[in-house]
């Protein structure tokens, strides 16, 4: 979230939906060990075999946009 500036009603329900697709999975930490932290256990989401194809294959569409009129990338 820190990275991308949304908000947590819209990075887990997008999260959960991918979950739902078989894109990733996640897994809850043990809550004893958050506990003693003093916060709530975390969830952790980890890319499956078929998100890791997709996320390929959606990084490979993104390449391969061609430049629209008026609009210039910023440098890399």
């Amino acid at each position: 979230m820190e990275a991308t500036g949304l908000t947590s009603g819209t990075v887990y329900p997008a999260l959960e939906r991918l979950e739902s697709r078989g894109l990733l999975k996640s897994k809850w930490e043990d809550e004893a060990a958050a506990h003693a932290e003093g916060r709530p256990a975390r969830r952790y989401f980890t890319l499956t075999a078929s998100g890791a194809t997709a996320l390929k294959a959606a990084l490979d569409r993104y390449k391969a946009l061609r430049p629209i009129r008026g609009f210039a990338p910023e440098p890399s």
